[in-house]
């Protein structure tokens, strides 16, 4: 059995005014059909569409956008009218035209919210590779530095007679630099030099070389970061450090110049763990090219094929770093560009004799080898490094050198050495940082950091029948601020009889005045 209902038409009150008299009903009514097309369209999703399509889109949803906040600011609202207060309530009576002004008045706000939303999403955000916005139309930021570093070396004493032990001063380092960041995830670096009598010391004109020019890449996932151009080849702990982070005049002797490799061109990959105290490095690069002609015309150009492994088996995460022990491993293998290997050394100073030297050693290529090992505990530092070379001769024989280093600093005002866990070139000694920097000022002063230092160096080409070299050298550094000090060395060098000059004792003083920016 079914059953029908009879539905009844409610009826408004007698006085109310018919609404299709309203002139208001019309025009509403054909706000809406105008804005329906449009609203439709801000709703519809976006298809994959090139950039200048997005452009146009974005053109035509802000002209929708000013049209529909033109039509809210036209629309009117129960609040334009005269209120009518009903005699029997007091209140302002039910009024049909200004409930369609307010539903016309919502329905565009509407609108207009889902056309901004769809604007909105029509700009696309690419995601970079730190997780946030990209920053890619940031381009290059670029930041002017430069080095300055004067030295007085004195020779005090020198049994027998060494040929060429001249007291000198110049410039070891004047240089411009500019570095900076780009795209969110590069770097760059030029170093230029403007002292003058750079190559052999005989050489006594200026010669503006190269010494850093490379682009770096960073973050890159699995690969780290990656480094194209001219910088220091991934070996030896000392050898990375910088110049204005080292605390002596010099690098040791078996380092820069014999055993570790300065400056090539090349590409090289950097890398580390998430907590930075596991790192490693290794690059292709050319086997020494001219950081003043930066060219060679030649079918066999050499190479150089490096590997750097560190690891921090203790690291003091409070006092960060204040107390760590570092230890790495390292390997470099040099095809010789023109078959002549030369291992030598002056006595710790830029300019003056050779004391050791195996001469021109007929070899096609060479591997050396080193182990790192340096300590940090508070104001104390130890830091050592040793290395053996194996020469593979023409001959088919080998002939093997080594040497080793070892040095103690201690800072008297209670400062400690800076370490970068993962730094400019991977694992590497960093700025040091005075308490107080020195000022002097009416009613106060500040002395700056005190650092008192000692190395002893080695270097042994006895299988070469070359001989001995040692090397002992105290000293000072003064520091002003993290970027200017003033150095002192004690430098002793011993030689064997096999040396250049045979077996000598000697006594210089070397001084230098480093301020950077």
């Amino acid at each position: 059995m079914s059953r029908s209902t009879k539905r009844t038409k409610s009826r408004g009150p007698k006085n109310q005014r018919p609404t299709t008299t309203s002139w208001r009903l019309p025009v509403t009514l054909l706000v809406l059909w105008a804005a329906q097309p449009l609203a439709l369209q801000a709703q519809t999703p976006l298809p994959p569409v090139d950039a200048e399509s997005i452009v146009r889109r974005l053109e035509q949803q802000e002209a929708e956008i000013q049209w529909l906040r033109s039509r809210l600011a036209e629309s009117p609202t129960p609040t334009n009218e005269p209120a009518i207060v009903s005699a029997a309530t007091g209140l302002p009576p039910e009024s049909p035209n200004a409930s369609e002004a307010d539903a016309e008045l919502d329905d565009l706000k509407r609108r207009l919210a889902a056309v901004e939303e769809a604007q909105t999403q029509a700009k696309p955000e690419k995601a970079s590779s730190k997780g946030g916005k990209d920053d890619s139309n940031k381009k290059w930021t670029v930041k002017l530095g430069g080095h300055i570093q004067m030295d007085y070396v004195t020779w005090a004493d020198a049994e027998p007679v060494i040929v060429d032990d001249q007291n000198y001063f110049n410039y070891r380092r004047l240089r411009l630099v500019a570095d900076g960041t780009g795209y969110e995830q590069f770097d760059f670096r030029l170093q230029m030099t403007l002292e003058p009598g750079q190559g052999s010391h005989d050489n006594p004109f200026a010669s503006p070389d190269v010494k850093d020019a490379y682009v770096s890449m960073n973050e890159i996932p699995l690969f780290g970061r990656i480094r194209v151009g001219n910088f220091f080849v991934p070996f030896s702990l000392e050898q990375v450090t910088n110049d204005t982070n080292n605390i002596f005049n010099e690098r040791s002797i078996p380092t820069q110049g014999v055993f570790a490799a300065d400056r090539e061109v090349g590409v090289a990959l950097y890398n580390c763990t998430d907590d930075k105290n596991i790192t490693w490095a290794g690059g292709l690069f050319f086997d020494e090219i001219s950081d003043t002609v930066k060219t060679r015309f030649d079918d066999n150009q050499g190479y150089r094929l490096s590997g750097r492994l560190t690891g921090l088996p203790y690291y003091d995460e409070p006092s960060n770093g204040r107390y760590l022990i570092h230890t790495g491993i390292g390997i470099l293998h040099t095809d010789d560009q023109d078959d002549s290997v030369r291992f030598r050394a002056r006595p710790q100073v830029q300019r003056g004799p050779v004391l050791i030297d195996s001469g021109n050693l007929a070899a096609d290529s060479y591997t050396t080898g080193n182990i790192e090992l340096a300590i940090v505990w508070g104001p104390a530092t130890l830091q050592n490094e040793a290395f053996l070379s194996t020469v593979d001769m023409l001959s088919d024989e080998t002939v093997q050198v080594g040497g080793v280093y070892s040095h103690l600093s201690y800072f008297l005002t209670g400062e400690n050495r800076i370490f970068e866990r993962f730094g400019q070139h991977g694992a590497q000694f960093g700025r040091n940082q005075p308490f107080t920097n020195f000022f002097a000022v009416p009613g106060s002063f500040g002395c700056g950091a005190w650092e008192a230092k000692a190395r002893w160096s080695y270097l042994d080409l006895s299988d070469a029948d070359r001989g001995q070299y040692n090397d002992l050298t105290l000293g000072f550094n003064w520091y002003w601020s993290d970027r200017t000090r003033i150095m002192f060395d004690w430098i002793h060098p011993v030689t064997s009889n096999q040396t250049v000059f045979g077996a000598t004792e000697s006594d210089l003083i070397a001084m230098r005045f480093d301020v950077n920016w």
